[in-house]
């Protein structure tokens, strides 16, 4: 059963290697580290995907690469992880790198198609709700990015709503308000670049309907990009 869920953002900014000689990431970076350590042993990660592909699950027994974002850096899911490193979808990478720094055991990873509806979101999030393999208590790691159009993202890509999206999602995180993040406007979401969208409504439709307790550890927008960190238990 899934007991407690994290929020982190899909960045490679967060993996070191991958940006070399800035310190730029080193608050978001630490906020999520701290936050997944939270966790249980065992993770279920949630993240968007490629709509021709999702949905796909990505097991724990499989290792990670992130060479196609500039770094031979190796992550496996798990501990007994088998094979050769593959180029995974980023969710599933961050998964592994923060599986790595928190110590967990293993994470499997559901890539849910980026432009999925909110009532897909809901589906997947119900099911999760219902996952209980009674072999113990389960973390819910949610991988996901807000608005890439924030008001330090280069000249012509900012928008001026994003900073307003962007707050109200870090209310809804603080407040583990599960209908603000239902209510989120597809549309509006893509038109801001918003790759957290999907993943946050189906950590609404996980909640739903139960009592939780949010904190919000980290909200900001380093490089232009809208990242947040927060930490769900039953309240």
């Amino acid at each position: 059963m899934i007991s407690c869920a994290v929020v982190v953002p899909a960045a490679p900014l967060l993996v070191p290697e991958l940006v070399p000689g800035t310190r730029l990431a080193d608050e978001v970076r630490t906020a999520a580290v701290a936050a997944a350590s939270r966790l249980p042993a065992r993770w279920v990660a949630v993240g968007a995907g490629d709509a021709e592909s999702a949905p796909v699950t990505v097991a724990a027994d499989r290792a990670g690469t992130f060479r196609a974002f500039g770094a031979d850096v190796v992550v496996p899911l798990g501990e007994h992880a088998v094979g050769q490193p593959e180029d995974l979808p980023l969710p599933a990478l961050v998964a592994a790198w923060l599986r790595v720094r928190a110590g967990a055991g293993s994470v499997r990873t559901e890539l849910i198609a980026g432009d999925a509806s909110p009532t897909d979101c809901v589906m997947l999030g119900e099911k999760l709700a219902a996952f209980d393999d009674d072999g113990g208590p389960v973390g819910l790691l949610v991988v996901g990015d807000g608005s890439a159009r924030r008001d330090t993202a280069p000249p012509g890509e900012e928008d001026a709503r994003a900073e307003g999206f962007d707050a109200a999602v870090a209310t809804a995180l603080a407040r583990a308000d599960t209908q603000a993040l239902l209510d989120i406007d597809p549309a509006l979401a893509a038109e801001l670049r918003v790759a957290g969208r999907v993943p946050w409504q189906v950590l609404a439709g996980f909640a739903r309907g139960g009592a939780w307790r949010g904190e919000l550890l980290y909200s900001d927008a380093p490089r232009g990009v809208g990242y947040h960190v927060a930490y769900w238990e039953g309240a």
